[in-house]
Formats: C-alpha cells, sequence, structure tokens
C-alpha cells in the first residue's frame, strides 16, 4: 500500500520512463555487468593464458607472469574508466547527452566482439584490449547518464529518476552472477559468451534512444534551441503547457555569468563553486573507498567457514546481488520522500557500524558455530547500506550541485575521482589484507565514519530545489554575498527585460 501511495505521488510517463530505463539498461548495467563477469570464468581465463603461452613460447607461464597477466586484465577495466571520464567532457560538448550515449554503444560493441573472440583468436591481448574499451564505455557512461537523467527530470522526481543509474548497476552486478553459473555461462566451453552477452543492452538503447528527446536543458542553454526544448519538455513531462519550466531554465541562464561550458581549470579556480567541488569529491572518493569491493574478498571464505560446500557458494552469493537490486529499488521509491542527505549519511553511519561488528564477528569466528552466519548477515546488511545510499546518490548530487556550463566539467573530475579510486582499491586492499588481516574492514570505518561526518555538517538537502535554489545554498559556505532584497528586486527586474529581449531574438532567428 505505501509503495502505491509513493508511485502516485511520482507522476510520471513513458517517454521519461523509457529514457530512464533504457538510458541506464545500455550504460549503468554494463558497468555493473562488467564489475562481477570475470568472477566466474576467472579460473577458465588464467588457464587459456597459460596455453596460450605454451603455444607460443613452448614452456608453461611462470606464476608472477600469470598472477601480472591476471591482474592487468582485472585492473585495466578501471584505467579505461579514467580514459573515458577523461574525454566525456570534449563529447558531450559535440554529440550532446543523449548522442553521447548512442555513439558510446559502439564501445560496448568493440569490446563485446575482441573478449568473445580472443579465446578463438588464441590472444589474452584481445581480452586486455577489450576490458580496455569496455572501462572507457564505462566512464563515459557514468558520467553522461546522470547528467541526462538530472536534466531531463522535473525536480520533484529527480531523485527517483536519477536512481536508475543505481537500480541498473545492481542489475547489471546480479546478471553477471546468475549467468556466470555453472548450468548456464560458467563452463570452460563457454566463458567467452559471457562477454558476447555485452553486445545485448547496447544493441537494445540503439534501437530505443534514438526515438526520445535530447535534454531539453542542453537544447535551450547549449543550442540555442527553443523550440526543440519546448517539445523535449512536453514529451518527458507529458503536457502541452511547459511555459513554467522554460521559465526556469531562462532564468537559470540569466544568472549565470558565462552560458559557454567551462573548463575544468576554470571550475578548479572559481571560488563560487568551490564547496560543491570539494564536496562532490569526498563523496565519491567515499563511494569507492568505502570497502564494499573488498566485501567481495572476505565473501566465499567465510561461506566456507560457516560449513558451506564449494560447490553451493555461487548460488548463496546471488543473495548479495538480491540485496543490493532491493535495497536500490526501495531507496529510489523514498529518495523523494526522506532526501538524498538522510540517505547518504545512514547508509555510510550503518556501514562503519556494521564493519565493526564483522570485524569483532571475524575474530571472533572459531569460538562458535553460529559466528560464520552472523558474519554473512553482516555482509549482506553493509551491501543494503551501501545501495540504501552512497551507491547511487553521489551520481546524482554531481548534477544537482553545478549549473549547467560547470556541470560537464563536474563530472569529468568527478568520473577520475571515482575510477582512480577503483583502481586505487584493487591495488592496495591487498597488501592492507595482508598486513591487518581481519582488522582490514577497520580501515574502511574509518573512511565512512569521516564521509558521513563531512555530509552532516556541510551538505544541504537537494531534494525538490531548482538547481539554482541549490548552487545559492552554497553561497555562504564558499563566502558568496547573498543579493540583499532591494537587489534581489532589481535582478528579477532585469531578468525579465533580459529574458524579453532574449526571447525576441530567439523568435527573429527562428
Amino acid at each position: 500500500k505505501n509503495l502505491h501511495r509513493i508511485w502516485i505521488l511520482l507522476p510520471i510517463t513513458g517517454c521519461l520512463l523509457s529514457a530512464a530505463f533504457f538510458g541506464s539498461l545500455g550504460s549503468s548495467f554494463l558497468y555493473g555487468y562488467n564489475l562481477s563477469v570475470v568472477n566466474a570464468p576467472a579460473l577458465y581465463i588464467k588457464e587459456f593464458n597459460n596455453k596460450t603461452w605454451i603455444e607460443r613460447y613452448g614452456e608453461p607461464i611462470g606464476a608472477e607472469t600469470a598472477t601480472l597477466l591476471w591482474s592487468i586484465t582485472v585492473s585495466i577495466f578501471a584505467i579505461g574508466g579514467v580514459l573515458g571520464a577523461l574525454s566525456v567532457s570534449l563529447i558531450i560538448k559535440v554529440l550532446g547527452r543523449k548522442g553521447t550515449l548512442l555513439v558510446n554503444n559502439i564501445f560496448a560493441l568493440i569490446a563485446a566482439l575482441l573478449l568473445t573472440l580472443g579465446e578463438r583468436a588464441k590472444s589474452f591481448e584481445m581480452l586486455i584490449i577489450g576490458r580496455l574499451v569496455i572501462g572507457v564505455d564505462s566512464g563515459i557512461a557514468l558520467s553522461a547518464l546522470p547528467m541526462y537523467l538530472g536534466e531531463i527530470s522535473p525536480k520533484h522526481i529527480r531523485g527517483f529518476i536519477g536512481q536508475f543509474n543505481s537500480i541498473l548497476i545492481c542489475l547489471g552486478v546480479f546478471t553477471g552472477q546468475v549467468l556466470g553459473l555453472p548450468e548456464l555461462l560458467g563452463q570452460e566451453s563457454r566463458w567467452n559468451y559471457l562477454f558476447t552477452f555485452l553486445a545485448l543492452p547496447a544493441v537494445l538503447q540503439m534501437c530505443v534512444l534514438p526515438f526520445l528527446p535530447e535534454s531539453p536543458r542542453y537544447l535551450l542553454m547549449e543550442r540555442r534551441d527553443e523550440a526543440g526544448a519546448e517539445r523535449a519538455f512536453q514529451r518527458f513531462l507529458g503536457k502541452t503547457d511547459v511555459s513554467q519550466e522554460l521559465e526556469e531554465v531562462h532564468a537559470e541562464a540569466r544568472a549565470q555569468e558565462n552560458l559557454h561550458t567551462v573548463s575544468v581549470l576554470q571550475l578548479l579556480r572559481n571560488p563560487a563553486v568551490r564547496w560543491q567541488l570539494i564536496t562532490i569529491i569526498i563523496t565519491m572518493a567515499c563511494y569507492q573507498l568505502c570497502g564494499l569491493n573488498a566485501i567481495w574478498y572476505y565473501t566465499n571464505g567465510i561461506l566456507r567457514e560457516a560449513g558451506f560446500p564449494d560447490n553451493i557458494l555461487p548460488y548463496i552469493t546471488l543473495s548479495t546481488g538480491i540485496i543490493e537490486t532491493l535495497a536500490a529499488i526501495v531507496s529510489g521509491l523514498v529518495i523523494e520522500r526522506i532526501g538524498r542527505r538522510p540517505l547518504l549519511i545512514f547508509g555510510f553511519s550503518a556501514m562503519a557500524v556494521f564493519f565493526s561488528l564483522l570485524t569483532l564477528c571475524l575474530n571472533l569466528q572459531d569460538r562458535t558455530t553460529w559466528m560464520p552466519y552472523l558474519s554473512y548477515v553482516c555482509i549482506l546488511v553493509v551491501i543494503a547500506s551501501f545501495c540504501s545510499g552512497p551507491g547511487g546518490i553521489p551520481f546524482i548530487l554531481t548534477g544537482e550541485l553545478f549549473e549547467q556550463s560547470y556541470r560537464p566539467a563536474a563530472f569529468m573530475i568527478a568520473g577520475v575521482v571515482n575510477w582512480l579510486s577503483n583502481f586505487a582499491v584493487g591495488l592496495l586492499f591487498p597488501f592492507i589484507q595482508e598486513a591487518l588481516q581481519s582488522f582490514a574492514f577497520l580501515v574502511f570505518v574509518v573512511v565512512c565514519t569521516l564521509g558521513a561526518i563531512y555530509l552532516y555538517f556541510v551538505l544541504p538537502e537537494t531534494k525538490n530545489k531548482t538547481f539554482m535554489d541549490i548552487s545559492q545554498s552554497f553561497a555562504k559556505i564558499n563566502k558568496i554575498p547573498l543579493p540583499s532584497p532591494a537587489q534581489e528586486m532589481e535582478l528579477v527586474l532585469s531578468s525579465d527585460t533580459n529574458g524579453k529581449v532574449e526571447d525576441a531574438k530567439i523568435e527573429s532567428s527562428l
């Protein structure tokens, strides 16, 4: 009944829902899928690398070389992500939000081809290049998609639509786990088809997205296409009169000193957005450094300690993917009622608490027979806590905290921080685990606690606010003086005059 009430309060058109789902399907879904897809065929890929090495050089691959080759195959995905994030600002400027998502599918199709045919061509280099290319795809997608979803959504459901990004990431992870089961594609004779599947979401997106509108804010503010923006708003909102939405965009345009897209260097130098930028950098770093990726290192070991046989571990591990997806869906349904800030703070705080409890359970695991089960419950709660807020809201905030001209550069910085932090966790956690053993999770307790404290004191609530309102809420901390009532009235009158002049120019140009 409560979910039905929430759905009634979130009026969504078919056009908006299609854009959110299919935009995420060919973007964030593929990112989530690639996080989990290499786990099931790991042994088969290592054997393939060894066979290929023997055929080429007449001797088995050395242990250190085998480890290095496998590490490169896995970690180069993050390097590709950094490259994609670095290039997204330029691509979006040329192709727009929707155009970038569409062209990005080319990378997914190329990666699917390389990864599928690598075994047949007896080339582990093709696997490495394929992982690099799909990393580029994910790096572009995780910047372009949240930008597109944030700009096409009305302010009262912007968070709900934005959570499609997180939901489809979790669904992608779960799909990778399911398809990797031994009964499906997790076999020695079929593992390469796990990568063939990459082409399906990309093709589906390419079939649907061309028939959906471009971001109306992009059309109006960057392309100066008011007629196109009006049509886009009408289709996304399902109504004829969109004058209020158009005026909101016009007001934001008139309030900005520079309508041209700013560079990363200009964004870094601008004191008016300093704390927005610091907030995004810290939130995105915590998103990767909070320890969720490290959870996967312990899950199978804890299940073995609990007495579960190895042959059923893949099926029990599916529970983590189910919990992820359900938590993300629930978060999407309640985000417009609870808000971004409480969900983020709760998520990081709960992760800190249950990481601490998990550390305690791991150190007491040999004392009682039921302790490993409690450890696994802690893992599930940590995953649910992550997906309740930290798993998706950082991407929503990146689009909300910055006005139009700053947004591409902000997403570029956030994307680079995200992928470099991802790479750092993959690189450093094995050493942390070796040094601290079961106390390794205390590092993440510190990260989650500091992240929650920072967000409590700095981050304002952004739900149901315009982009201008959100920017003004940072004015005090950025030490930017707010206008007096007389200045506000003068600005309104000036804006009305400028708006009429601007509208007249647009009409004459049409």
